[in-house]
């Protein structure tokens, strides 16, 4: 590709449509990636959004917008059940793609988008970042060295004292469909531990629901296990009085790493207490949109792919449909290209 700016445009207006907007109008990025329009089918979101940037184009339609402007990447920040439609419509054009997790909606679309995008030959991307994170990078330095010995068991807690959080403000993120913690959460942690430890191979999960019949679980009791036989513990619940925890929990033969909510590391040896672990800021790694401006110009990126969505997604609808009270194998739905 040339060195002209990459033409962008978003799907979505929501907290990461906004998000994006912020970013790419950094002074970073500018020279890089110009933002040309907008597509978002609230009407009053679009002004607000009008009044802030009027020089750009807007549409309610994403098939008017994809019709008629011409665009290098698309950004998909629509909730996930339209994530299939939009994705594979842009693939069509042969449009580079910049994904919110989850990748789809379900396997079978999930499973349909990637083999889309690579037929299409171009940059598809999910934004999973977690896995540049300093903390995150930090532990995987710490487990590739044994800081903690042979790992023995891995435990995920993932409690909200409320969902949706007080700034989640849209109707589908509590929608048993395409809602509850476990998907907008746990497909960051189920990524994260596939990156680290290896993929997970077998899943036995049982959710709890409200009584309202339309309503995300409010619980769930799932159990893992990662390809060299590691069990993984996931405990998670909403609804309750308390603090917000979200933390990834590793034992090891000769000590522990903790992962608490999110971004502190702690560690310590068999029998002392965690200590905290700081976090070289030099592991860290730009923003994703970095990396897929890279990838797009044929620079070497480090991001992660529909294969990467594909994969997280065969463990996320594992653990929100369970098939069965047993662990089940999920080594079948693996896709190789």
């Amino acid at each position: 590709m040339t060195s002209r700016k990459i033409r962008l445009a978003i799907i979505g207006l929501g907290n990461m449509g906004q998000h994006m907007i912020r970013l790419v109008n950094k002074p970073e990025f500018q020279p890089e990636i110009e933002l040309t329009a907008i597509c978002e089918s609230n009407d009053h979101s679009r002004q607000q959004c009008l009044e802030k940037y009027p020089e750009l184009k807007y549409y309610a339609d994403y098939q008017l917008l994809l019709d008629n402007t011409d665009i290098d990447l698309l950004y998909v920040a629509v909730p996930p059940a339209f994530h299939h439609d939009v994705v594979s419509a842009a693939l069509r054009k042969n449009i580079h793609v910049f994904c919110e997790k989850p990748l789809a909606n379900s396997l079978e679309e999930a499973k349909r988008l990637l083999l889309m995008a690579r037929e299409a030959g171009v940059v598809h991307a999910i934004h999973f970042s977690m896995p540049h994170e300093p903390a995150v990078r930090q532990m995987k330095k710490m487990v590739a060295e044994e800081a903690i010995g042979a790992i023995r068991k891995i435990d995920l807690i993932l409690q909200f004292p409320k969902w949706p959080r007080d700034w989640q403000h849209n109707s589908w993120i509590s929608s048993r469909q395409q809602g509850g913690f476990v998907l907008e959460v746990g497909v960051h942690w189920i990524h994260v531990m596939q990156k680290l430890f290896g993929r997970i191979t077998h899943v036995q999960s049982e959710l709890e629901f409200s009584e309202q019949p339309d309503r995300c679980e409010i619980g769930v009791r799932a159990k893992m296990l990662i390809a060299d036989g590691v069990p993984v513990q996931l405990n998670g619940m909403s609804e309750f009085a308390g603090e917000e925890r979200v933390s990834l929990v590793v034992y090891g033969t000769t000590g522990t790493i903790a992962l608490e909510n999110w971004s502190e590391l702690f560690a310590g040896s068999i029998g002392q207490p965690l200590q905290p672990v700081a976090a070289d800021d030099e592991l860290g790694e730009p923003p994703v949109l970095k990396h897929v401006i890279q990838a797009i110009r044929g620079e070497q990126a480090d991001l992660y792919d529909f294969h990467d969505g594909y994969d997280a997604q065969v463990v996320l609808e594992a653990l929100r449909h369970p098939e069965s009270s047993q662990l089940v194998d999920i080594r079948e739905h693996e896709i190789h290209i």
